[in-house]
């Protein structure tokens, strides 16, 4: 008979603790918790499978790409901000050094060939692939409750693009844009819902810019860098993830995330703050078979001018679309309170995210070096919160 993700997650968890630790113990003395939660993720993960095979006869021959894989991981669990602080740690922690794969100080390579295979990492997008494969294991036969949606800032050290001497956004173009322009300019939403997941993904810009976001004391915040966005679903579990810039509207990498999560796991209730408020998120997580619990956006709070909003309505009404000024949503009932209450536990990923697992010392530049960075600490947070849910 086949065994559900929890009874294979806590026959997991005995082997490690019944087998593996005192195993490990026996040879390199007590194990931090770090340490444990390293060995953890590296039993858990199928690391050896997503990594490339072996180059050819030809040519020098490269280091071993599972030590490197691992001492990356290695870096996202114990907090190290950098790849020279990872060095000097293998160095001196013989422990940490055995776990990832070398024997002696002498056999590490040098920093160069570290930045070349994190650079070989991220191009073959090897943590997102290891993340896939870990949530289709674990939580594919799972009924998840809750899915809660949101995205968090991405401080990067970069300059914009086009702009090498001043830190400024790029002026934008004078006059009225070209009918192809204005075919790609704005209501993304609309044509996200008759794209492929592939072409949406490729339409959402990525490159390094100014980012702003109201805080919960109503005050403006910028910042410069990217955007992460999350889907996580109940037990603090990250599903989904997509890195985009600074200033994309959160509502625009909704339908894409929502895409990638049904693929991997089967969810009931999409949990979204305000900004998500739109017909088309509505309407796809319905067609998902979800139900969508956004809290609603006082639009009124905007001033909209009468011939706005009677365009708007001419132009809906042809699209037999229900226009934003004129949805009358009913509030929340008491049941659906106390589960938007949930939404909450994508604040806490994030925070655990940045404060444990790196996502908030980035040292590398562009957009898919800090995804491989942001997924590597993801990674081990999910395994984390795995082995929690075991007891």
């Amino acid at each position: 008979m086949q065994s559900t993700p929890r009874e294979r997650l806590l026959h997991y968890a005995d082997l490690l603790q019944g087998t593996l630790f005192g195993a490990m113990e026996a040879v390199l003395g007590t194990l931090s918790e770090r340490a444990r939660l390293l060995i953890a993720i590296l039993e858990m993960i199928p690391l050896s499978r997503q990594l490339p095979c072996a180059r050819g006869w030809l040519g020098r021959p490269s280091q071993d790409r599972y030590a490197l894989a691992s001492a990356f991981l290695a870096k996202s669990v114990y907090g190290l901000a950098t790849t020279r602080q990872l060095l000097e740690r293998l160095r001196t922690d013989r422990q940490l050094r055995w776990l990832c794969g070398w024997s002696s100080a002498k056999q590490l390579p040098h920093e160069s060939t570290f930045s070349r295979a994190f650079q070989e990492f991220a191009e073959t997008e090897l943590p997102q692939r290891l993340h896939e494969a870990l949530i289709r294991y674990t939580q594919q036969d799972r009924i998840v409750g809750h899915i809660a949606r949101d995205s968090t800032a991405i401080a990067a050290r970069e300059r914009f693009e086009g702009s090498p001497k001043h830190n400024s956004i790029p002026k934008r173009k004078r006059g009225r844009p070209r009918k192809s322009e204005r075919a790609l300019s704005g209501r993304r939403l609309p044509r996200q819902r008759r794209q492929s997941l592939a072409e949406m993904l490729a339409e959402l810009p990525r490159h390094c810019d100014i980012g702003a976001k109201r805080s919960s004391q109503g005050q403006q915040q910028y910042w410069r860098g990217y955007k992460l966005h999350l889907d996580v679903a109940d037990g603090h579990i990250p599903i989904s993830c997509l890195l985009t810039a600074a200033s994309l509207h959160d509502s625009q990498a909704a339908i894409p995330l929502a895409t990638m999560t049904a693929q991997r796991v089967t969810s009931l209730y999409d949990l979204m703050d305000c900004a998500y408020d739109a017909n088309e998120i509505y309407a796809h997580s319905q067609s998902l078979g979800h139900v969508p619990l956004i809290a609603r956006h006082d639009h009124r709070s905007v001033p909209i001018p009468k011939r706005v909003q009677e365009q708007a309505r001419r132009r809906d009404k042809r699209r037999k679309v229900a226009t934003r000024y004129d949805r009358k949503r009913p509030p929340f009932e008491p049941c659906e309170k106390e589960r938007f209450a949930e939404r909450t536990m994508v604040e806490r990923v994030y925070s655990r995210l940045k404060d444990e697992f790196g996502a908030r010392t980035i040292r590398v530049r562009g957009a898919g070096k800090i995804m491989a960075h942001l997924m590597f600490g993801v990674l081990a947070l999910t395994v984390d919160q795995l082995l929690k849910l075991t007891g």
